[in-house]
């Protein structure tokens, strides 16, 4: 199993038999993302919530690939729409496909889309949780803020042995709260996301690091940098 980091909150998680899940693929518009939306071949397009830097290529990568497109309802409808194959799912919803299966789960955030010239509702922000069976479990928190769910829901039932956590503040959770999420959630392995691409979420990663080695003295911070690999052993 293996988990590319694009920049920002775009990862790619690659299967050992080649099955690939693009997750909030923000591409072209990605300062941070060094590729192009030709080189990405994904089976699966996961969106947490609409808005550009998340939502971002799906609508042409899904054309060039025939990807499914896994989202909230509202999205899914707007792709349908378009002509993407896409499936709405919401909170608590699981969806098994071979070997392995996708969980939406809640996120505090918002979401919208503005691809056509007004600013209209698409459903609400989620974050999924991958079970890889028998390999790994892995949680992209999407955009979010620090909510009980994350201890609670995320941490007592799901256990995920990787969180995907945003650091950036402003929009997100900032390093001293995603610190507390990760020992709530108590996975193996936290990995920073949403944040340095743009100047109004530049944060430290060796202080987040640092942060969660406080809260958290088992879990492992792995900072990465765009087109970075981590792989499962």
């Amino acid at each position: 199993m293996k988990l590319k980091w694009l920049g920002h909150s775009a990862f790619e998680l690659i299967r050992n038999d080649g099955l690939n899940i693009l997750v909030d693929p923000f591409i072209q518009g990605n300062p941070s993302c060094p590729i192009s939306i030709n080189e990405l071949n994904p089976d699966i397009i996961c969106i947490t919530h609409a808005h550009g830097d998340h939502f971002g290529d799906a609508i042409e990568i899904a054309r060039n690939t025939n990807a499914l497109v896994i989202s909230n309802y509202e999205i899914s409808q707007y792709l349908q729409k378009s002509g993407i194959r896409s499936l709405g799912i919401n909170y608590g919803s699981e969806i098994s496909t071979d070997h392995m299966s996708i969980r939406m789960l809640d996120a505090r955030h918002t979401s919208s889309y503005d691809f056509e010239g007004d600013i209209k509702y698409a459903g609400n922000p989620g974050s999924f949780l991958f079970d890889f069976k028998n390999d790994i479990k892995i949680f992209h928190a999407g955009d979010t803020g620090l909510f009980s769910d994350l201890k609670f829901v995320v941490g007592e039932i799901y256990k995920p042995d990787i969180a995907l956590l945003p650091i950036g503040n402003l929009f997100t959770m900032d390093p001293k709260e995603a610190s507390i999420a990760a020992k709530w959630i108590n996975p193996k392995i936290v990995i920073p996301m949403h944040y340095n691409t743009f100047p109004s979420i530049k944060q430290d990663g060796n202080y987040f690091m640092q942060l969660v080695k406080n809260e958290n003295p088992n879990c492992k911070t792995l900072i990465l940098k765009p087109l970075e690999t981590y792989e499962t052993k």
